[in-house]
């Protein structure tokens, strides 16, 4: 190094004492900063966790109400059902719903609707006629069961909210009937929800699951009614979850809130907590601002301190220091490969490593050096290395190819291929070894992807016949070890021919891909293995399953085939792609004389009585044991 350029090293300095002293006012100001936000963000949070716990305990008060409603409503339906509308029979459950009234103080009100909308009991309650509401048009046009839970809607009896919750009856013939209909007052939720001290400007609100407000405190008569459908809450996919923190500015007053929301598991309800953001953050602000004004003066007093430290050391930058040359490194010829180049010496440390080390494995030369050697390879591979080093060293060996993983700084892991070969001192010792490696995880990469080929069906993405042929070995060795049971299903597409036929080969292809989605989504345990056996026919095989299991899986994976609802004209019995299915279920530490081949042939078999009793079915066989001696008892 010359003169010039230590003085230049030097005059830099006081710039770089400086610049520290920059760096360090910054890194306490951006620390306590930090801090300031983190107590920021516990606040916010502990008001999360607040509203969280209001918010399930007020969900729940919901859902009870409802469910007390509800179980008047059941009662009411079956005795309908059971002795028809009667006048009889709706005079005494007449008595019986005013009754049920009076005793409990949240229903609002109890009524019988007959299947035109008009009133049995409790004339006036909402109207005069409810043909044209949508609760009662709900339970006209569909026939299911469950109570419905409607909008709220105002009562003509004494002008109050109420929400709806109605289930429909049928008659005797199973036509409508009408509907039982129960109601509880948005009042009495909002005054239940006076009893959380929330905070001066906080509020709860009970939403109908299509945003219409059903209840909220405080100012339920203002708001009650009014529809928030067009907020986030209802219009963002990532808010559509069972609950949650949401801070948002409210389109009902303005203000900025924090909240946690809860959506009811049984009921179309949202239940939202919430507490002002600008009051919940008050106390937090000026507690900052003073703390903050003490870390500005500490800065100050760092900062003359700082400017104090630079002018002597400008006024001393003129003394000498003494020089240290940097020791040339060795240079070897592989610097420009695209190849790692590493020298490793006896005390198995890397003595020297060339530039393209960023790319192989993603650490600079000087990060490296005087590193193990080993350090970065996989523990499942590093023994493998570990010896061919060991015997090199020994003199054994005097070059060695090895495959292994090794770490990478960026892309976690990578596959190398190292070429080693030993170096000698000129008395013929070995001093060390050199090691050329290159990256070969694509080269890697597309051998798995041709070993997934190898047991993958291309079409369906099931595995394919010599897969499962290997997996039935398996599970059967292993049902055998455990005297566990094991299942096969055998499942082929009806009148698939026809169906290609009818609609070309691209359309029965698209149809194999559909059925093998359903026949995958029935693999719910590790275990389970689903193949595509050969053409339209398909295999699924269930350890640890016994008959009625693989019953159990076969019923749903037929259903679910018919339910997917994909035309086949030609098959005149459904009209749709149908499949036939064969089950067979064995243990085979019960059957010695049995081997892998009986399971399939007993599935087989069953599949084939399916097809003959008319297909779209499953079929069971017996138990093996009973049917290996003879197979004609299948």
């Amino acid at each position: 190094m010359t003169v010039a350029s230590q003085r230049a090293g030097w005059s830099r300095l006081p710039l770089r004492a400086a610049a520290f002293v920059v760096l360090t006012c910054a890194t306490i100001l951006g620390v306590s900063g930090w801090r300031e936000w983190a107590a920021r963000d516990a606040v916010l949070k502990g008001a999360e966790t607040e509203m969280a716990n209001v918010a399930r305990s007020l969900t729940q008060h919901a859902e009870d109400s409802l469910d007390l409603l509800d179980s008047g409503v059941v009662g009411v339906v079956s005795r309908l059902e059971m002795d028809g509308a009667e006048p009889a029979t709706i005079a005494k459950l007449r008595n019986l719903l005013e009754a049920r009234k009076k005793a409990i103080a949240r229903i609002h009100s109890l009524a019988i609707i007959d299947d035109q909308g008009n009133w049995l009991t409790s004339p006036g309650t909402i109207g005069s006629t409810l043909s044209d509401d949508a609760f009662f048009r709900h339970h006209q046009l569909s026939s299911k069961r469950e109570p419905h839970v409607g909008h709220p809607v105002r009562s003509q009896l004494d002008g109050e909210w109420v929400v709806t919750l109605s289930r429909r009856f049928n008659k005797q013939d199973g036509s409508f009937g009408g509907v039982v209909l129960a109601t509880i007052s948005a009042n009495y939720l909002a005054h239940f929800y006076e009893h959380f001290e929330l905070g001066r400007n906080s509020s709860v609100a009970l939403v109908h699951g299509d945003g219409m407000i059903i209840a909220r405190n405080p100012s339920n008569d203002r708001f009650v009614g009014r529809s928030v459908a067009d907020t986030p809450l209802f219009r963002d996919a990532s808010l559509q979850q069972p609950g949650g923190a949401y801070h948002f500015r409210s389109p009902l007053d303005g203000a900025e809130r924090v909240s946690f929301f809860k959506r009811s598991g049984r009921y179309p309800l949202v239940l939202l907590a919430m507490v002002d953001k600008a009051e919940l953050l008050a106390p937090w602000r000026a507690a900052a601002i003073s703390r903050m004004l003490y870390v500005l003066a500490l800065v100050v007093l760092i900062a003359v301190i700082g400017a104090v430290l630079v002018r002597q050391l400008q006024r001393g930058q003129r003394m000498a220091a003494a020089l240290v040359e940097k020791e040339a490194h060795f240079r070897l010829l592989a610097e420009g490969s695209s190849d790692m180049v590493t020298r490793i010496g006896l005390d198995e440390r890397l003595r020297y490593v060339s530039p393209s080390s960023v790319r192989v494995v993603g650490w600079r030369p000087n990060q490296l050096i005087g590193t193990p050697a080993l350090a970065g390879i996989h523990a499942d591979d590093r023994p493998q290395v570990q010896a061919l080093v060991d015997a090199m060293k020994r003199g054994e060996k005097d070059e060695a190819r090895v495959t292994y993983r090794n770490a990478h700084r960026q892309n976690s892991e990578v596959w190398l291929e190292s070429t080693m070969r030993v170096t000698r001192k000129e008395n013929g010792n070995v001093d060390g070894v050199v090691a050329i490696s290159r990256d070969i995880t694509e080269q890697k990469k597309l051998e798995t992807r041709l070993e997934t080929l190898a047991i993958e069906d291309s079409l369906t993405g099931l595995a394919n016949r010599r897969r499962f042929d290997e997996r039935l070995k398996e599970e059967w060795a292993r049902a055998y070890r455990d005297r566990s049971s094991l299942a096969l299903l055998m499942i082929d597409v009806d009148h698939f021919k026809a169906y290609n036929d009818e609609y070309g080969h691209p359309a029965g292809d698209a149809c194999l891909r559909v059925v093998a989605k359903v026949i995958a989504a029935e693999m719910q345990r590790a275990g389970d293995l689903a193949a595509r056996y050969g053409g339209e026919e398909f295999a699924m095989l269930l350890p640890n399953t016994d008959a009625a299991g693989c019953a159990r899986i076969g019923e749903r994976i037929r259903r679910a085939i018919r339910e997917a609802g994909l035309v086949h004209s030609t098959n005149h019995a459904s009209g749709c792609v149908t499949a036939s299915l064969g089950g067979a279920a064995c243990r085979p530490a019960l059957e010695r004389t049995a081997g892998v081949g009986s399971l399939v042939e007993a599935a087989d078999q069953a599949l084939y009585a399916a097809k003959q009793g008319g297909r779209d079915r499953l079929m069971m066989s017996v138990e093996v044991a009973s049917l290996l001696p003879k197979a004609s008892g299948l």
